[in-house]
């Protein structure tokens, strides 16, 4: 268990590194950031940091050697990285959570193993094995790269009649799962936080809308049955368990309808703090930022209540302009990621608003 003065070492130097890091400040937590760009927001807020190369080993060990425990604000850190630190300090989560979440088919099957529903999928690793994934899996399907995708990036919609060596193509010929479509209703995701000894809190189950692949809007409570929102949270529960995990973690899921009612199966797992999670720094008990520096630190995890009906809006490239109203507007909280030039897709900050008129329906594993 940490103590208030310990510093906490993030890789990862984004918006989701720089709000870990105001939350910690409060706490009497201390933070260093360790991230290869010179302009990465979240310098500005830190204590220290190191702007050096994710392989240069040297600035590991020092980095390591000026920290009492380690996390990370994004899942694409390289694990040699992580298995690195880990040699001369705690890593939280640790490196199996990123050796599983890497990788899209690794993913879907530990998922799968563990008995919780996902969409159907295949391995992809060859132009032949894209046509045989298509004859088992069926069109329309979505092939993804099993690395390095997020937002949108890395995967194409393959349709009846596409061609599939022009989809083989557009993602590099790179290896791959093939995923089927899903007929669902909705998005939503769960956040969750687990401490090293076991200990679980959940936010309540957000509802989520997309715009070009990139989260536009979240809101709580979502529209889900009682009943498949305990599964939301009996399978993040699970999950965080099965991994070991220790920190804040979401869990993506698509809701589906038949004649039995609302169910709800996965479809991605995010190793850290996530952006459907941001309503929590003003609608929420403990924000998720809070509770991953409760966890990591081994501290007792924050009540996750909801406070009342909250959404958050992602501010994307030129929505930044936007501030001075959003300033003005009574019941909004305003939140700007320090970043300099607002290009499209960027996300520049979100907006959070609050009513404070409904129930609550966050809880533990059950």
């Amino acid at each position: 268990m940490l103590k208030p003065g310990s510093t906490i070492g993030i890789l990862g130097g984004g918006q989701l590194g720089r709000m870990i890091a105001l939350a910690a400040a409060p706490l009497g937590l201390r933070t260093h950031i360790f991230c290869p760009y010179e302009d990465s927001p979240a310098f500005q807020v830190s204590d220290a940091f190191t702007c050096a190369a994710y392989d240069d080993m040297d600035a590991l060990d020092r980095f390591a050697a000026s920290v009492d425990v380690v996390t990370y604000e994004f899942e694409n850190v390289p694990l040699a990285t992580a298995e690195r630190l880990a040699r001369h300090v705690p890593v939280r989560p640790g490196a199996k959570a990123l050796a599983i979440t890497q990788d899209r088919l690794a993913e879907k099957t530990f998922v799968r193993d563990l008995g919780i529903g996902t969409a159907p999928f295949a391995a992809v690793d060859d132009l032949p094995g894209l046509e045989a994934a298509v004859t088992q899996i069926g069109l329309p399907a979505v092939l993804k790269t099993r690395r390095f995708g997020y937002d949108g990036k890395g995967q194409i919609t393959i349709r009846p009649g596409d061609d599939l060596a022009a989809a083989w193509e557009t993602i590099g010929r790179q290896s791959a799962i093939l995923e089927g479509f899903i007929a669902f209703e909705r998005e939503v995701s769960i956040v969750a936080a687990r401490r090293e000894d076991d200990a679980f809190a959940a936010f309540d189950v957000t509802e989520n809308v997309h715009r070009n692949h990139i989260l536009h809007r979240s809101s709580v409570p979502a529209t889900l049955a009682p009943e498949a929102a305990r599964t939301a949270r009996s399978i993040a529960c699970r999950i965080a368990s099965a991994l070991d995990y220790v920190g804040v973690f979401a869990v993506e899921l698509f809701v589906t309808k038949d004649a039995n009612g609302e169910t709800v199966i996965v479809n991605e797992i995010a190793p850290r703090v996530h952006n459907s999670g941001h309503w929590t720094q003003d609608g929420a008990v403990t924000s998720q930022f809070e509770q991953h520096v409760r966890a990591v630190a081994g501290w007792p995890l924050g009540d996750a209540a909801r406070l009342g009906r909250a959404e958050m809006i992602n501010l994307i490239g030129d929505d930044v302009d936007q501030w001075l109203p959003l300033l003005a507007e009574p019941g909004a909280h305003l939140h700007l990621y320090g970043k300099g030039e607002a290009r499209p897709g960027r996300k520049m900050g979100h907006v959070n608003r609050l009513w404070l008129d409904e129930s609550k329906d966050g809880g533990n594993c059950g």
